[in-house]
């Protein structure tokens, strides 16, 4: 693919997702000199997001620990030795109260996250009024649960969740080199589940687990030729977790994340993209490039699940170093 065809799949993207990307047209927008591969990122966000606007979103863990799965990656698997203790559901009312202090704080999501391979039956009803509360909120929800059948995803959606976030985490060839307890077309169902019940997807993956360039642009592809693109996308740079398989994986090179990030922007125009875990190893420099290259959502708070996050302090003098505000909760 010559410079023009690559340029014109780029900026034809400001109309709407392809849907028919091929590797080789992903990758020959990947490997454009950086200076234009971040103009056309930045080119198209302007052409579908205010580029001065972030939203924030807050994530609790609602039951941690103890996951039968054996994603490498993660330190609430019950199969590895991270040192982590596993706890119980939390209490509705809890997880309502800390929703309204992350309403006032100024997130305009709350995400709620379980470690469990699926929910269980006996676990619906709570779950259910945790999202019927937030969303009295006047707060968009997410949840990520899991596996969901068909009539666990209605019963969500029925209750007003508002996004479900289920990761493919990587490409389809690399998956099982992470996770064994599930396979890639597993994901693939629930994402299929969600859709069909009426909620929205959000769905990214990993970067920085030992997985080649390739696997990084597979796994955008897959994303993007989805029948609908998600319509939030977040990135995770791999915070390396002590106790885990990846715990001594080598980080990505700072560059070759931000071009991840400008590629999500170019081939689903019109998500979401969220910079999610690992911004705690991010410069405030890198972290600009990443805004420049069309993330425009973050998770604000001192953790995501387990893992340390920025406090809301350095984000908010970062936003205005670089003149950023938060999406508007009238806008969403």
């Amino acid at each position: 693919m010559n410079a023009e065809l690559q340029l014109s799949v780029a900026v034809g993207s400001i109309h709407g997702a392809s849907h028919d990307w091929t590797r080789e047209a992903a990758q020959a927008v990947h490997d454009l000199p950086f200076n234009d591969l971040l103009f056309q990122a930045q080119t198209i966000h302007r052409g579908n997001f205010d580029p001065n606007r972030v939203q924030l979103s807050r994530l609790l863990s609602i039951k941690t620990g103890g996951c039968p799965e054996d994603c490498g990656y993660c330190s609430q698997s019950s199969h590895h030795q991270s040192g982590l203790k596993a706890s119980k559901l939390m209490e509705v009312q809890r997880v309502i109260a800390e929703a309204t202090k992350a309403r006032d704080a100024g997130a305009t999501r709350y995400c709620m996250g379980a470690a469990w391979r699926s929910p269980k039956e006996r676990d619906m009803d709570a779950v259910v009024a945790m999202v019927e509360g937030v969303k009295a909120l006047g707060m968009e929800t997410c949840m990520t649960l899991g596996m969901l059948d068909l009539d666990q995803a209605q019963r969500l959606k029925q209750a007003g969740l508002d996004y479900y976030n289920h990761n493919i985490d990587t490409s389809e060839r690399y998956y099982s080199e992470i996770i064994s307890t599930r396979t890639f077309a597993d994901r693939l169902e629930t994402l299929a589940n969600v859709r069909d019940s009426g909620m929205k997807v959000c769905c990214g993956g990993i970067v920085g687990m030992g997985e080649e360039k390739a696997d990084r642009i597979d796994m955008l592809v897959t994303l993007a030729n989805l029948p609908e693109p998600p319509d939030s996308v977040p990135i995770n740079m791999l915070i390396p977790i002590e106790g885990t398989p990846l715990g001594e994986a080598d980080a990505i090179e700072p560059i070759e994340f931000v071009r991840t990030i400008a590629l999500a922007r170019i081939m689903m125009p019109k998500s979401h993209v969220r910079l999610s875990a690992g911004r705690t190893a991010m410069s405030d420099e890198m972290q600009a490039l990443c805004f420049f290259a069309g993330a425009n959502s973050i998770f604000v708070g001192d953790t995501l699940l387990t893992a340390e996050n920025p406090g809301e302090d350095k984000d908010s003098a970062l936003f205005r170093r670089l003149g950023i505000k938060p999406f508007a909760r009238e806008a969403l």
